[in-house]
Protein backbone atom coordinates (compact mmCIF):
# COMPACT_ATOMS: atom_id res chain seq x y z
CA UNK A 1 0.00 0.00 0.00
CA UNK A 2 2.80 2.49 0.82
CA UNK A 3 4.30 1.73 -2.19
CA UNK A 4 1.60 2.64 -4.18
CA UNK A 5 1.22 5.41 -2.48
CA UNK A 6 4.65 6.28 -3.10
CA UNK A 7 4.41 5.99 -6.68
CA UNK A 8 0.85 7.90 -7.07
CA UNK A 9 2.52 10.56 -5.29
CA UNK A 10 5.92 10.95 -7.48
CA UNK A 11 3.25 10.55 -10.65
CA UNK A 12 1.18 13.39 -9.37
CA UNK A 13 4.63 15.31 -8.75
CA UNK A 14 5.79 14.87 -12.30
CA UNK A 15 2.23 15.90 -13.46
CA UNK A 16 2.44 19.13 -11.86
CA UNK A 17 6.26 19.81 -12.86
CA UNK A 18 5.51 19.13 -16.49
CA UNK A 19 3.04 21.96 -16.51
CA UNK A 20 6.36 24.34 -15.95
CA UNK A 21 8.99 25.07 -18.96
CA UNK A 22 12.56 25.09 -17.93
CA UNK A 23 15.46 26.33 -19.91
CA UNK A 24 19.01 26.64 -19.57
CA UNK A 25 21.29 28.92 -21.65
CA UNK A 26 24.40 28.17 -21.88
CA UNK A 27 27.64 30.38 -23.60
CA UNK A 28 30.67 29.42 -24.63
CA UNK A 29 32.70 32.67 -25.01
CA UNK A 30 34.72 33.29 -27.96
CA UNK A 31 34.58 29.73 -29.08
CA UNK A 32 34.77 29.70 -33.02
CA UNK A 33 32.22 27.77 -35.59
CA UNK A 34 35.23 26.26 -36.96
CA UNK A 35 36.04 24.03 -33.97
CA UNK A 36 32.95 23.17 -33.37
CA UNK A 37 31.87 21.78 -36.61
CA UNK A 38 35.36 20.78 -37.95
CA UNK A 39 37.38 20.13 -34.41
CA UNK A 40 40.56 20.80 -33.78
CA UNK A 41 42.37 22.67 -36.75
CA UNK A 42 45.60 21.21 -37.26
CA UNK A 43 47.27 23.98 -39.07
CA UNK A 44 47.06 26.15 -35.61
CA UNK A 45 48.06 22.70 -33.68
CA UNK A 46 51.01 22.34 -35.80
CA UNK A 47 52.52 26.11 -35.33
CA UNK A 48 54.40 26.15 -32.21
CA UNK A 49 54.34 29.68 -31.25
CA UNK A 50 50.43 29.04 -30.25
CA UNK A 51 50.63 25.25 -29.01
CA UNK A 52 53.03 24.00 -25.82
CA UNK A 53 51.54 20.46 -26.10
CA UNK A 54 50.47 20.05 -29.38
CA UNK A 55 51.47 16.64 -29.95
CA UNK A 56 49.29 15.65 -26.70
CA UNK A 57 46.71 17.64 -28.05
CA UNK A 58 46.71 16.38 -31.78
CA UNK A 59 46.47 12.67 -29.98
CA UNK A 60 43.38 13.40 -27.86
CA UNK A 61 41.22 15.58 -30.69
CA UNK A 62 42.72 15.48 -33.79
CA UNK A 63 41.92 13.45 -36.87
CA UNK A 64 42.37 13.49 -40.29
CA UNK A 65 38.27 13.32 -40.95
CA UNK A 66 36.52 16.36 -39.72
CA UNK A 67 33.92 14.48 -38.62
CA UNK A 68 36.12 12.09 -36.54
CA UNK A 69 37.55 15.10 -35.16
CA UNK A 70 34.57 17.06 -34.37
CA UNK A 71 33.70 13.73 -32.33
CA UNK A 72 36.65 13.65 -30.44
CA UNK A 73 36.56 17.58 -28.95
CA UNK A 74 32.61 17.26 -28.27
CA UNK A 75 31.47 13.82 -28.32
CA UNK A 76 28.62 14.89 -26.14
CA UNK A 77 27.52 17.38 -29.03
CA UNK A 78 27.77 15.13 -31.58
CA UNK A 79 26.71 11.85 -30.25
CA UNK A 80 23.77 12.86 -28.30
CA UNK A 81 22.58 17.26 -29.13
CA UNK A 82 23.35 16.07 -33.45
CA UNK A 83 20.55 13.36 -32.77
CA UNK A 84 18.26 14.53 -30.49
CA UNK A 85 18.30 18.12 -31.10
CA UNK A 86 19.22 21.23 -33.61
CA UNK A 87 22.54 22.20 -34.39
CA UNK A 88 22.39 25.57 -36.57
CA UNK A 89 25.53 27.45 -37.98
CA UNK A 90 27.83 24.86 -39.73
CA UNK A 91 28.68 27.34 -42.95
CA UNK A 92 30.37 23.77 -44.64
CA UNK A 93 26.70 23.26 -45.13
CA UNK A 94 25.58 27.01 -45.79
CA UNK A 95 24.18 27.02 -42.80
CA UNK A 96 24.50 30.73 -41.23
CA UNK A 97 24.22 32.30 -37.62
CA UNK A 98 25.83 35.33 -36.99
CA UNK A 99 25.45 38.22 -34.68
CA UNK A 100 24.18 41.17 -35.52
CA UNK A 101 25.90 43.85 -33.40
CA UNK A 102 28.31 46.27 -35.27
CA UNK A 103 30.67 45.45 -32.62
CA UNK A 104 31.54 41.78 -31.58
CA UNK A 105 33.56 42.33 -28.43
CA UNK A 106 32.14 40.17 -25.66
CA UNK A 107 29.81 42.71 -23.57
CA UNK A 108 27.88 43.67 -27.32
CA UNK A 109 27.69 40.18 -28.16
CA UNK A 110 26.17 38.87 -24.77
CA UNK A 111 23.95 42.02 -24.39
CA UNK A 112 22.34 40.87 -28.03
CA UNK A 113 21.91 37.34 -26.96
CA UNK A 114 19.63 37.96 -23.94
CA UNK A 115 17.88 41.62 -24.97
CA UNK A 116 17.22 40.29 -28.64
CA UNK A 117 18.65 43.47 -30.15
CA UNK A 118 22.42 45.10 -30.72
CA UNK A 119 23.20 48.53 -29.00
CA UNK A 120 25.64 50.04 -31.00
CA UNK A 121 25.73 53.17 -28.90
CA UNK A 122 25.37 52.04 -25.71
CA UNK A 123 27.24 48.95 -25.57
CA UNK A 124 30.71 49.20 -27.94
CA UNK A 125 32.99 47.51 -25.52
CA UNK A 126 33.98 45.61 -22.47
CA UNK A 127 34.18 48.25 -20.30
CA UNK A 128 32.18 47.96 -16.85
CA UNK A 129 28.38 49.93 -17.41
CA UNK A 130 25.37 48.85 -16.60
CA UNK A 131 23.25 47.75 -18.98
CA UNK A 132 20.57 50.15 -19.94
CA UNK A 133 18.73 47.76 -21.80
CA UNK A 134 16.53 45.07 -20.50
CA UNK A 135 17.26 40.77 -20.81
CA UNK A 136 14.73 38.38 -21.15
CA UNK A 137 15.93 37.09 -17.91
CA UNK A 138 14.80 40.05 -16.12
CA UNK A 139 11.74 40.53 -17.91
CA UNK A 140 11.01 36.79 -16.60
CA UNK A 141 12.13 37.34 -12.98
CA UNK A 142 9.30 40.09 -12.77
CA UNK A 143 6.59 36.93 -13.08
CA UNK A 144 4.93 36.32 -9.96
CA UNK A 145 5.35 31.90 -11.10
CA UNK A 146 9.40 32.66 -11.89
CA UNK A 147 10.36 35.57 -9.60
CA UNK A 148 13.99 34.34 -7.51
CA UNK A 149 13.54 31.37 -9.67
CA UNK A 150 16.03 33.28 -12.48
CA UNK A 151 19.55 32.20 -11.61
CA UNK A 152 22.85 33.50 -13.76
CA UNK A 153 26.13 32.19 -13.25
CA UNK A 154 29.42 33.13 -15.41
CA UNK A 155 33.09 33.09 -15.27
CA UNK A 156 33.07 36.29 -16.18
CA UNK A 157 33.28 39.51 -13.92
CA UNK A 158 31.35 41.42 -16.07
CA UNK A 159 27.96 39.64 -15.97
CA UNK A 160 26.78 41.43 -12.79
CA UNK A 161 27.00 44.90 -15.37
CA UNK A 162 25.28 42.79 -18.44
CA UNK A 163 22.28 41.53 -16.80
CA UNK A 164 22.12 44.94 -14.64
CA UNK A 165 22.62 43.31 -11.05
CA UNK A 166 21.68 46.59 -9.28
CA UNK A 167 18.17 47.20 -11.25
CA UNK A 168 17.24 43.58 -12.33
CA UNK A 169 17.14 42.76 -8.54
CA UNK A 170 18.88 39.37 -10.88
CA UNK A 171 20.44 36.33 -8.71
CA UNK A 172 24.28 36.34 -9.92
CA UNK A 173 27.18 34.61 -9.21
CA UNK A 174 30.03 35.75 -11.53
CA UNK A 175 33.65 36.58 -11.44
CA UNK A 176 35.37 35.57 -8.24
CA UNK A 177 31.91 36.12 -6.09
CA UNK A 178 30.69 33.64 -3.42
CA UNK A 179 27.06 31.99 -3.39
CA UNK A 180 24.25 34.81 -2.67
CA UNK A 181 22.53 31.68 -1.06
CA UNK A 182 22.20 32.91 2.56
CA UNK A 183 22.13 29.38 4.00
CA UNK A 184 25.33 27.75 1.83
CA UNK A 185 25.58 24.35 1.55
CA UNK A 186 28.35 21.81 2.15
CA UNK A 187 29.29 21.82 -0.86
CA UNK A 188 29.00 25.85 -1.63
CA UNK A 189 31.75 26.62 1.39
CA UNK A 190 33.76 24.32 -0.18
CA UNK A 191 33.58 25.45 -3.88
CA UNK A 192 34.38 28.67 -2.49
CA UNK A 193 36.83 27.60 -0.79
CA UNK A 194 38.62 26.07 -3.78
CA UNK A 195 37.96 29.58 -5.65
CA UNK A 196 39.72 31.40 -3.11
CA UNK A 197 42.86 28.80 -2.64
CA UNK A 198 43.28 28.38 -6.17
CA UNK A 199 46.04 30.16 -8.37
CA UNK A 200 44.35 32.50 -10.91
CA UNK A 201 45.09 32.66 -14.23
CA UNK A 202 43.01 35.84 -15.16
CA UNK A 203 41.97 38.61 -13.09
CA UNK A 204 38.80 39.15 -14.73
CA UNK A 205 37.53 34.86 -15.13
CA UNK A 206 37.61 32.37 -13.07
CA UNK A 207 38.44 28.74 -14.09
CA UNK A 208 35.15 27.38 -15.53
CA UNK A 209 34.48 24.42 -13.19
CA UNK A 210 33.71 26.55 -10.20
CA UNK A 211 30.86 28.13 -12.20
CA UNK A 212 29.71 24.97 -13.37
CA UNK A 213 29.67 23.70 -9.99
CA UNK A 214 28.02 26.51 -7.93
CA UNK A 215 24.90 26.13 -11.01
CA UNK A 216 24.61 22.74 -10.60
CA UNK A 217 24.43 23.27 -6.87
CA UNK A 218 22.11 26.19 -6.90
CA UNK A 219 19.43 24.03 -9.53
CA UNK A 220 19.52 20.83 -6.97
CA UNK A 221 18.62 22.97 -4.09
CA UNK A 222 16.71 25.86 -5.28
CA UNK A 223 14.89 24.77 -8.36
CA UNK A 224 15.09 28.04 -11.03
CA UNK A 225 13.22 28.12 -13.98
CA UNK A 226 15.38 29.80 -15.99
CA UNK A 227 19.52 29.78 -15.66
CA UNK A 228 22.11 31.46 -17.50
CA UNK A 229 25.63 29.25 -17.14
CA UNK A 230 28.37 31.38 -19.29
CA UNK A 231 31.67 29.73 -19.28
CA UNK A 232 34.32 31.68 -20.27
CA UNK A 233 37.81 29.76 -20.78
CA UNK A 234 38.08 29.27 -23.91
CA UNK A 235 37.84 33.05 -24.82
CA UNK A 236 40.66 33.68 -22.08
CA UNK A 237 42.78 31.29 -23.03
CA UNK A 238 42.27 31.79 -26.81
CA UNK A 239 43.71 35.55 -26.51
CA UNK A 240 46.23 34.14 -24.23
CA UNK A 241 47.42 32.13 -28.04
CA UNK A 242 47.19 28.97 -26.10
CA UNK A 243 45.18 26.96 -28.35
CA UNK A 244 46.19 23.80 -26.71
CA UNK A 245 43.88 25.02 -23.42
CA UNK A 246 41.57 26.28 -26.26
CA UNK A 247 40.88 23.28 -27.34
CA UNK A 248 41.41 21.25 -23.76
CA UNK A 249 38.59 24.13 -23.11
CA UNK A 250 36.00 22.98 -25.65
CA UNK A 251 36.38 19.64 -24.71
CA UNK A 252 35.53 20.59 -20.81
CA UNK A 253 32.80 22.58 -21.51
CA UNK A 254 31.14 19.87 -23.40
CA UNK A 255 31.18 17.54 -20.60
CA UNK A 256 29.99 20.20 -18.44
CA UNK A 257 26.77 20.39 -21.15
CA UNK A 258 26.52 16.46 -20.94
CA UNK A 259 26.50 17.01 -16.96
CA UNK A 260 23.95 19.63 -16.90
CA UNK A 261 21.35 17.30 -19.20
CA UNK A 262 21.97 14.54 -17.05
CA UNK A 263 21.11 16.02 -14.05
CA UNK A 264 18.06 17.74 -15.63
CA UNK A 265 16.72 14.04 -16.93
CA UNK A 266 17.38 12.68 -13.37
CA UNK A 267 15.51 15.68 -11.66
CA UNK A 268 11.73 14.89 -11.50
CA UNK A 269 11.47 18.73 -11.40
CA UNK A 270 13.17 19.40 -14.13
CA UNK A 271 12.99 15.97 -16.22
CA UNK A 272 11.22 16.01 -19.83
CA UNK A 273 10.41 19.90 -18.76
CA UNK A 274 13.79 21.49 -20.06
CA UNK A 275 15.17 22.72 -22.72
CA UNK A 276 18.98 23.63 -23.30
CA UNK A 277 20.27 26.14 -25.71
CA UNK A 278 23.75 26.72 -26.29
CA UNK A 279 25.70 29.67 -28.25
CA UNK A 280 28.37 31.69 -28.12
CA UNK A 281 29.26 35.93 -28.03
CA UNK A 282 31.42 35.66 -30.51
CA UNK A 283 33.33 34.01 -33.10
CA UNK A 284 36.99 34.64 -33.66
CA UNK A 285 39.67 35.64 -36.65
CA UNK A 286 41.13 32.82 -39.30
CA UNK A 287 44.79 31.94 -39.56
CA UNK A 288 46.86 33.91 -37.15
CA UNK A 289 43.86 36.20 -36.11
CA UNK A 290 42.65 33.13 -34.75
CA UNK A 291 43.54 34.61 -31.09
CA UNK A 292 41.17 38.44 -31.67
CA UNK A 293 37.77 39.24 -32.25
CA UNK A 294 36.26 42.57 -33.06
CA UNK A 295 34.72 44.50 -36.20
CA UNK A 296 38.25 44.60 -38.29
CA UNK A 297 38.68 40.66 -37.44
CA UNK A 298 37.27 38.58 -39.91
CA UNK A 299 35.22 35.90 -38.61
CA UNK A 300 34.06 37.92 -35.23
CA UNK A 301 30.45 37.98 -36.42
CA UNK A 302 30.34 34.00 -36.88
CA UNK A 303 28.23 31.91 -34.25
CA UNK A 304 26.22 28.88 -33.70
CA UNK A 305 23.32 27.72 -32.39
CA UNK A 306 22.56 24.41 -29.66
CA UNK A 307 18.82 23.35 -28.95
CA UNK A 308 17.82 19.75 -27.45
CA UNK A 309 15.31 18.89 -25.25
CA UNK A 310 11.71 19.88 -24.38
CA UNK A 311 9.94 21.43 -27.28
CA UNK A 312 13.10 21.01 -29.92
CA UNK A 313 11.58 18.80 -32.87
CA UNK A 314 14.81 18.55 -35.47
CA UNK A 315 11.97 17.97 -38.16
CA UNK A 316 10.56 21.26 -37.58
CA UNK A 317 13.17 23.86 -37.49
CA UNK A 318 14.85 23.72 -40.69
CA UNK A 319 16.48 27.34 -40.12
CA UNK A 320 19.62 28.29 -43.19
CA UNK A 321 19.99 31.94 -41.49
CA UNK A 322 19.47 32.61 -37.97
CA UNK A 323 21.38 35.40 -35.34
CA UNK A 324 21.99 35.11 -31.66
CA UNK A 325 19.17 38.30 -31.42
CA UNK A 326 16.92 35.33 -32.02
CA UNK A 327 17.29 33.41 -29.06
CA UNK A 328 15.65 36.03 -26.42
CA UNK A 329 12.64 35.68 -28.25
CA UNK A 330 12.93 31.87 -28.03
CA UNK A 331 13.47 31.46 -24.46
CA UNK A 332 10.48 33.78 -24.26
CA UNK A 333 8.29 31.98 -25.99
CA UNK A 334 9.39 28.63 -24.41
CA UNK A 335 9.11 30.17 -21.10
CA UNK A 336 5.62 31.27 -22.55
CA UNK A 337 6.16 34.80 -21.28
CA UNK A 338 3.17 37.41 -21.78
CA UNK A 339 5.14 40.49 -21.38
CA UNK A 340 7.66 40.05 -23.94
CA UNK A 341 6.35 42.01 -26.58
CA UNK A 342 9.22 44.38 -27.76
CA UNK A 343 8.65 44.05 -32.01
CA UNK A 344 12.00 45.61 -32.43
CA UNK A 345 14.11 42.01 -31.15
CA UNK A 346 14.62 38.92 -33.09
CA UNK A 347 12.34 36.60 -33.76
CA UNK A 348 12.17 33.34 -32.10
CA UNK A 349 13.87 29.98 -33.62
CA UNK A 350 10.78 28.49 -33.80
CA UNK A 351 9.31 30.89 -36.26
Amino acid sequence: MKKRFLILLLSLSTSIFAQEPKVILVTLDGVRWKEVFRGAEKSILENEKYTSTSKQTTEDFWNEDSIKSRELLMPFTWNYIKKNGVILGNRDEKNVVNLVNKHLWSYPGYNEIITGKADDINITNNKPVKNPNVSIFEIANQQKELSGKVMVFGSWTMFPNIYNEERSKLLINAGYQQSFNPNKTEKEVLIERFQQETPRQWNGTRFDIFTHEFALEAMKNHHPKLVFVGYGEADDFGHDADYDQYINAINRNDRMIEELWNYVQSDPFYKDQTTIIVTTDHGRGNGTEWTDHNAKVKGSDEGFILMFGKGVNPQKIKLKKSSTNQIASTIAELLKLKNWKDKSVGKSLFR
